[in-house]
C-alpha cells in the first residue's frame, strides 16, 4: 500500500541580510545572504487521482494556472514518476503568504510541491536532485528544498547550513507589491558590496543592498520603513515590500503590532532553523513508512 495524499505547510523566509557583491556576464546577480524560515505558512494539500493530469483546484487570483509555480513544479517531476505511479494529482492551497512581499511564497510553494510529489509519485530523487530541478523555477527554490537556515552564495543556490538565533519578528506588509525585476534592473542598485567569509555571518548586524532602491520605487514601503524604524531596527527582506524587525520576545513584537497603521498587514512570527515543511514531512514519512525515507 502506498500513500495517496499529503498536506504540508509552505513557509515564508526572511533574508536576515542581503549583499549584492557582483553581476555575472549573463545578467544574474551574485549575492550573499542569510536565509531563515518563519512560521507564517501557506497550506498545500496533494491528492492522487486516477486521471493523469495536474489539477490546481484553488487558482491564485491574477495568476493563470499554467503560470503558477505549483503547476510548473509538478510538471517538472512527471518524467521521474515510478512506472506504477502514473496517477495525476489534485492540489489545493490555503493562501496566507502575500505576493510581491519578498518572503518567497511562490518559491516555497514550488519547493513544497517537489517535496510532496517526490513522495507520492515515488520519484526517489535526493534533495540535491530536487534542488537542481527547483533552481530552474526560481533562485529561492533550493533553500526551501534544503530546509535548513543557510548562508547562501552564487545566485542563492550555494547553501551552507548555519544556525542564527530563532528570534521573534514583526513582519510588516505595506499595501503594495514590488517586482524583483524592477529592483535588479535599477542602475542605482549597489553591486559591489565586499564579500564576507562564513565565519563572519553571525557577527554582522547585516543590511539589505536593495533597501534604498525599493524605498525609491515604492513610496508606501518608504512610509512603512520610516514608521517601523521609529519602533525598532527595521529591515527589508529580499526585494519585495515586506519589512521586519527582530525582538527577544513574542509579547514585545505583539505590542508593536497593535499600533501598525491600516491598511498595512502585520504578523508576529518566530524564526525556525528547520523548515516547517520538513518537520511535517519527516513525521509523515515516519508515520507512514516507519522510517524517514527522504
Amino acid at each position: 500500500m502506498t500513500p495517496t495524499s499529503i498536506q504540508l505547510p509552505s513557509p515564508a523566509k526572511l533574508n536576515l541580510f542581503l549583499h549584492i557583491i557582483g553581476r555575472r556576464d549573463d545578467g544574474y546577480h551574485q549575492l550573499q545572504t542569510l536565509f531563515q524560515f518563519i512560521d507564517l505558512c501557506d497550506l498545500l494539500t496533494f491528492r492522487l487521482t486516477k486521471e493523469d493530469r495536474i489539477d490546481l483546484t484553488t487558482p491564485v487570483t491574477g495568476v493563470a494556472n499554467d503560470d503558477n509555480l505549483i503547476v510548473q513544479a509538478a510538471k517538472k517531476l512527471l518524467p521521474y514518476r515510478a512506472k506504477q505511479a502514473t496517477q495525476g494529482v489534485k492540489i489545493s492551497i490555503q493562501k496566507q503568504l502575500p505576493m510581491g512581499g519578498g518572503i518567497g511564497g511562490g518559491s516555497s510553494n514550488a519547493a513544497t510541491t517537489l517535496l510532496a510529489l517526490n513522495q507520492l509519485w515515488q520519484c526517489h530523487l535526493t534533495l540535491e536532485q530536487l534542488a537542481d530541478i527547483g533552481v530552474s523555477l526560481g533562485a529561492d527554490v533550493p533553500i526551501f528544498i534544503f530546509g535548513k537556515s543557510a548562508f547562501a552564495e552564487g545566485v542563492g543556490e550555494q547553501l551552507t547550513e548555519i544556525h542564527p538565533p530563532e528570534s521573534y519578528y514583526l513582519l510588516l506588509k505595506p499595501n503594495c507589491e514590488v517586482k524583483t525585476e524592477q529592483i535588479f534592473m535599477d542602475k542605482g542598485l549597489t553591486r559591489d558590496t565586499p564579500a564576507i567569509k562564513i565565519s563572519h555571518v553571525l557577527k554582522l548586524d547585516g543590511h539589505n543592498d536593495c533597501l534604498d532602491v525599493v524605498r525609491r520605487h515604492s513610496p508606501e514601503v518608504n512610509d512603512a520603513y520610516i514608521w517601523l524604524k521609529n519602533q525598532a531596527d527595521a529591515k527589508l527582506t529580499g526585494t519585495g515590500s515586506c519589512l521586519f524587525a527582530e525582538f527577544s520576545s513574542r509579547d514585545k513584537a505583539a505590542s508593536i503590532r497593535e499600533n501598525v497603521p491600516k491598511p498595512w498587514l502585520a504578523w508576529v512570527c518566530q524564526g525556525h532553523n528547520v523548515s516547517p515543511t520538513h518537520k511535517v514531512l519527516d513525521q509523515w514519512m515516519k508515520d507512514f513508512w516507519g522510517i524517514a525515507k527522504r
